[in-house]
């Protein structure tokens, strides 16, 4: 089995599907990485046919700061 992309913990994004908002990866098996998303609950993605984009953890705190 080949090695995943995405370890548990992760932040991703589905461009393909931005309603869905910010999913962390619960587990990656090979290709199959199941997220748990915002917007649309669990859902398991194959990468070899829907490309998930990182989000860097540092750009999680300025997604969620408030303007003050």
């Amino acid at each position: 089995m080949e090695r995943s992309d995405f370890a548990p913990g992760d932040y991703v994004r589905l461009p393909a599907q931005p309603g869905w908002g910010l999913g962390q990866v619960q587990s990656a098996l090979g290709p199959r990485v199941t997220v748990m998303f915002a917007h649309a609950g669990k859902v398991v993605v194959d990468t070899r046919w829907a490309a998930l984009e990182p989000v860097e953890p540092d750009s999680l705190q300025s997604d969620q700061e408030s303007p003050k």
